[in-house]
């Protein structure tokens, strides 16, 4: 019995010992390879990813750029590339639920992907449909088609400035993005007469610009604005309505949105006003103007300037040339005169919404030139339109109203500070800002004479 325990403590101590050895040269090895691993890892060049350009390996290819021409299409584009016309054609076919290649424009630009061997050999074309969307089209073998986006950075930014000559030069000549004038126009379109801006008006938005490569591709969103107009403060915040949209109100709830807008066009000047007797440019006498003519080039769109039933569509004899009558309710219409055509869709006995494209600012009828000869009537009689006083829409519901003031506080808070900021520096004269605020945009005309903007823009 003695002997078998001796054993069996003996086995157990060799055993210990094999296992003790085991481990220890585990370990020893699993050091060594761990080292020979970051080794090879040192040794291993850092290689960068390819770079992409419209989802394409760039080094793969030798790319050009171009701008369409104008009368060019997709077949003699592709033409004078060299591509087979069957090709092209197919590729026209597969296009049919991307993109249809009718909608290729004069200006935009476009790119080729060529091989880099010597045959340079067309293997790609990618068109730029807008500043974010483009459409890429395989030239060889299956001819694939696919439609995508640049990848788009949102900005929030923020804007103060005083007008001396009109809102869209104050943007436009600043090189902001343009849009945010035209913005700003129509969400103030039923409470700011644009035509009427008087100097020093001035503004204050708060907003969301898309960025593109470093560039300005749009206005994704304006949150809070006000608008300082001779004299009196129009504020605007935007709120959702319900989960499917959003609108425009003032402080105190009530929406921007009027029955009608201020005026039928964009960005254009008053060349006449309502009169009871006016100097007719045409005919050379005396005789009532009951209307307001607006000066602007051939082609300008004019939208209706409310919801309502046309109750004309064709050509005046007494002089209007073509126009159309738009009977808005049981007290309201308005006709538009001169114009150069009419937009398609719009026929008599049909319905238009506010803000719909109805025609074309032209010169027919008894006119010296282009212009809009814009006309309102109240229960048949001829008003002036630059005095009529639309109501308003339907305020927030009483129900919403706590969110809403709450909603409203931080970005009231923030339009006060900008006026703050914005008065110091305009009592600064042309002193530049002591410092810079990031995603702010500081606008001050000095000169009625001539544009002399201070920008101080920083992202």
């Amino acid at each position: 019995m003695r002997k078998i325990l001796i054993f069996v403590a003996a086995t157990l101590i060799l055993a210990g010992s094999v296992s003790i050895y085991i481990l220890k040269w585990r370990a020893k090895n699993d050091v060594k390879l761990r080292q020979l691993e970051l080794m090879e890892a040192e040794e291993l060049p850092n290689i960068p990813p390819p770079k992409l350009i419209y989802g394409l390996v760039e080094d793969s290819f030798f790319i050009e750029k171009f701008k369409v021409a104008r009368n060019q299409n997709l077949a003699t584009i592709l033409l004078s590339q060299n591509v087979d016309y069957p090709i092209i054609n197919q590729l026209a076919d597969n296009c049919c639920d991307v993109f249809d290649v009718k909608r290729i424009r004069a200006g935009n630009q476009y790119s080729m992907f060529y091989s880099r061997d010597s045959l340079r050999t067309p293997l790609w074309f990618v068109y730029e449909i807008d500043n974010t969307d483009f459409v890429v089209m395989q030239l060889s073998d299956s001819l694939k088609v696919r439609r995508d986006s640049k990848p788009v950075e949102i900005l929030r930014q923020t804007a103060t400035g005083t007008i001396n000559s009109s809102l869209w030069n104050t943007v436009n000549e600043n090189k902001l993005n343009p849009l945010l004038a035209i913005e700003l126009s129509e969400i103030y379109a039923w409470t700011v007469d644009f035509f009427g801006i008087e100097k020093g008006d001035n503004f204050t938005v708060i907003y969301d610009e898309m960025y593109v490569d470093s560039t300005s591709v749009g206005i994704a969103a304006i949150h809070a604005a006000e608008f300082n107009h001779k004299g009196r403060d129009y504020l605007a915040f935007r709120f959702p309505e319900d989960s499917t949209g959003w609108s425009f109100y003032d402080e105190e709830g009530n929406s921007l949105r009027k029955a009608f807008l201020k005026a039928p066009l964009k960005f254009s000047r008053i060349s006449s006003r309502f009169s009871n007797s006016r100097l007719h440019p045409v005919l050379k006498i005396r005789r009532p103007h009951h209307g307001v003519d607006y000066a602007a080039s051939a082609g300008t769109p004019v939208y209706a300037i409310g919801d309502g039933t046309v109750l004309h569509r064709g050509w005046d004899a007494k002089g209007g040339g073509n126009y159309i009558k738009i009977r808005h309710n049981s007290v309201y219409t308005s006709v538009y005169m001169h114009l150069q055509g009419f937009a398609k869709g719009v026929s008599k006995g049909g319905f238009v919404r506010q803000g719909q494209l109805i025609g074309y600012v032209g010169s027919s009828g008894l006119s010296t030139g282009p212009h809009l000869d814009f006309r309102m009537y109240r229960n048949g009689s001829p008003i002036d339109p630059l005095k009529v006083e639309a109501p308003p829409v339907e305020p927030i519901a009483e129900e919403k109203m706590t969110a809403y003031l709450e909603f409203i506080m931080p970005l009231r808070s923030e339009l006060a500070k900008l006026d703050q900021q914005s008065s110091l520096l305009t009592a600064q004269g042309t002193q530049e800002p002591a410092e810079s605020h990031a995603g702010s945009v500081h606008v001050q005309d000095y000169e009625f004479s001539r544009p002399g903007l201070k920008l101080f823009h920083q992202r």
